[in-house]
């Protein structure tokens, strides 16, 4: 016989629920600490990987694995540490009281606060990566940090999958199984992974081509050359800020219109109109005109840009889409209290 319950926070406020749970939360709570200084220690390592080498060298194999696994072990730990704060500890416990949230929305609003983490990093990344090639020949410079953080980075990618995972199983009802039958335990488990990958089949896919063959172009194909391609993620800390806004409540905010609305500004100069516009600037350093300049792209250039376009220009009408009607519900409230204060 198989029962579904619902996974919920909200029990965590219940005095017996908390006294049953007490030795869990102080035992679980008590890594936070660890997995904060396992955060920072993955960073100190990454910085003495790289310490030593020169503007335009290129990252060896060995250096770039000490990388990608330090990326997986930050990304990992902050995560983890995020939620354990929230879940974990007394004041955390309050904000879930406060704002009603679930474990799902725990772990998506962690999932959010590493992400804007790691645009952060790869905003950084690109600024300097730019700054660096700006003054000299474009075509011929390149900063090894360019190289460097596409080892790190790209493990957030197959990290960010993992976490989606935990968001994804929070959220849907988990079928227990009576008794011990590992075998009946392990196909829910299978088919719980198999719904997942089918229900947000773009952003998995988007996450294993640019974790991937992403990787390989900046690493190996590009021929150590550009770096505005990191500022494609200025726009994710106002993409989770919304989504954290939404969590908490805040959706008729003055806040969540404003910086929807700067959101969609920064994802569309970013994510969508910045392919044209380095288009144009390869073009005016080879001094042709753009057409020429995109027909000289070799096709496998071409198809990357094609495969990683499509999905921004998806995202953002979706963006659009969502902020015409928050809008038109904002306009349509205000009007609204307008008619009862004239009453």
């Amino acid at each position: 016989m198989r029962q579904k319950v619902h996974l919920t926070t909200h029990n965590f406020f219940k005095r017996e629920y908390r006294l049953k749970c007490l030795p869990t939360f102080k035992k679980k709570a008590g890594n936070i600490l660890p997995l904060l200084l396992l955060s920072f220690l993955s960073i100190v390592i990454s910085i003495l990987t790289v310490n030593q080498l020169e503007w335009e060298d290129h990252i060896s194999i060995t250096r770039g694995l000490v990388l990608f696994t330090s990326g997986l072990v930050f990304f990992s730990s902050l995560y983890l540490s995020i939620n354990y704060i929230v879940i974990h500890t007394a004041s955390g416990r309050k904000i879930i009281k406060a704002y009603k949230l679930s474990y799902s929305d725990v772990y998506d609003i962690s999932n959010k606060q590493v992400s804007a983490v790691q645009a952060l990093f790869c905003c950084l990344t690109g600024i300097t990566a730019v700054c660096y090639s700006c003054s000299r020949d474009i075509l011929k410079t390149s900063h090894y940090i360019s190289e460097a953080y596409a080892w790190f980075g790209a493990a957030y990618f197959f990290y960010d999958i993992w976490s989606m995972y935990k968001v994804y199983s929070s959220k849907v009802t988990l079928a227990q199984v009576n008794g011990d039958s590992k075998i009946d335990y392990f196909l829910v488990r299978f088919f719980k992974v198999i719904a997942y990958v089918k229900s947000n089949a773009v952003i998995v896919g988007h996450h294993i081509f640019i974790g991937g063959f992403g990787f390989l172009v900046i690493t190996h194909l590009r021929g150590g050359l550009g770096g505005l391609f990191f500022r494609i993620c200025a726009s994710t800390p106002f993409v989770s800020l919304r989504g954290i806004l939404s969590k908490i409540g805040m959706k008729n905010s003055t806040l969540y219109v404003a910086n929807g609305l700067i959101m969609l500004v920064i994802f569309f100069l970013c994510r969508v109109a910045m392919f044209p516009y380095v288009i144009y600037m390869y073009a005016k350093t080879i001094d042709v005109d753009f057409l020429t300049a995109l027909q000289s792209l070799p096709f496998g250039c071409q198809i990357s840009i094609i495969v990683l376009l499509l999905p921004q220009i998806y995202w953002f009408l979706l963006m659009v889409s969502g902020a015409t009607k928050v809008l038109k519900n904002s306009v349509s409230n205000n009007n609204f209290l307008k008619s009862i204060d004239r009453k």
